[in-house]
């Protein structure tokens, strides 16, 4: 199959239609005459299918035309008048016209189930770069804070300086195992078994690596989510906890809670303080990466709606703190 779209239909097409022309001029025998249409009309659909519509074309016009005046010379041999030739002539285009018809809507099916695989192959694409820009970003950014902090306090804090380098390393196997879920999905796609995917069932290891984070989860709330949601709400509490490492380094306090809201809702929310206003904290490095591109918010509010739920991001108070909240609809049972 893949050497027929490199067959020259269009010249071929075109040499039997002068071949089929000079037939009837010449009066062959309607034998002949109805040979050549059986040789025609699969050409002008090969011709529609398959060749380049500059040389098709013109092929094209030229077969249908052959096709239609192939019984002109007998009619007016009859004594038939031009109009009924030109009747005649009309009718046995319709058959020609119909090959087209064939062969330009197989022509369009196969570019649409192109354009479809394309665009599979583009939503797996922004689908791993969310994965990556979810996860990933996430433990490097903690590896950057925590490099930071232990640059800052190794002089005068040794042990301060050992407990930031098992935070880097934490976060280090953290972003490999991001890294090999990234592996997994692309082995799925390639027909392989799948990884599953993180949910709020690791937001207490997540909560756990952040400097400063304090988790607050209703048990009960959090096995009342479709498994979409489930995976959908802990990327919404890797991003802003993410965000606040680039927007809100040095944050006295980041708290995260789950729980339920009436009516049949279940919230998770990320709020964080204000970060330090001194001349000293240890931002100088996420400070560059702050306009550094991502899905952001924007991608997340697309999965958030897709599980069928909200996202509301904003200020906290007065103080400057902020807050990242989604809600979901409760699943009917708790997962298992």
């Amino acid at each position: 199959m893949t050497t027929l779209p490199r067959f020259p239909y269009a010249p071929v097409l075109a040499g039997a239609a002068v071949l089929s022309m000079a037939g009837s001029l010449a009066r062959a025998p309607g034998l002949w005459s109805m040979a050549g249409l059986a040789v025609l009309l699969p050409l002008l659909g090969l011709v529609a299918r398959w060749s380049p519509v500059r040389s098709g074309s013109p092929a094209a016009a030229f077969g249908i035309a052959a096709v239609a005046l192939w019984p002109a010379p007998l009619v007016r041999a009859e004594g038939a008048s031009w109009l009924e030739a030109f009747g005649a002539a009309a009718f046995w285009a319709l058959p020609g016209l119909g090959a087209v018809a064939v062969g330009a809507h197989l022509r369009r099916h196969a570019a649409h189930t192109r354009q479809a695989v394309r665009d599979a192959r583009r939503e797996q694409q922004l689908e791993l770069a969310r994965d990556l820009h979810d996860f990933v970003a996430h433990d490097v950014s903690a590896i950057l804070v925590q490099a930071q902090a232990a640059r800052f306090v190794a002089d005068a804090d040794p042990r301060q300086a050992v407990r930031a380098l098992e935070r880097i390393e934490a976060a280090g196997l953290s972003a490999l195992a991001s890294l090999d879920r990234t592996v997994h999905a692309l082995r799925e796609a390639g027909g392989g078994p799948a990884a599953p995917a993180p949910g709020l069932a690791e937001l207490d290891g997540l909560v756990g690596r952040f400097e400063g984070g304090v988790l607050e989860a209703d048990e009960e709330a959090l096995t009342c989510l479709s498994r979409e949601a489930d995976t959908a709400a802990y990327r919404v509490a890797v991003e802003a906890l993410t965000n606040v490492r680039r927007h809100a380094p040095g944050a006295a306090g980041v708290r995260v809670t789950v729980r339920r809201r009436r009516p049949d809702g279940i919230e998770l929310a990320v709020t964080n303080t204000p970060p330090p206003r001194t001349p000293r904290a240890p931002r100088s490095l996420l400070a560059r990466r702050r306009h550094a591109g991502g899905t952001g918010l924007t991608g997340l509010r697309e999965r958030v709606e897709a599980a069928g739920g909200t996202l509301a991001a904003g200020p906290a108070g007065a103080d400057g703190g902020w807050r990242v909240s989604a809600v979901f609809p409760a699943h009917g049972a708790p997962q298992g």
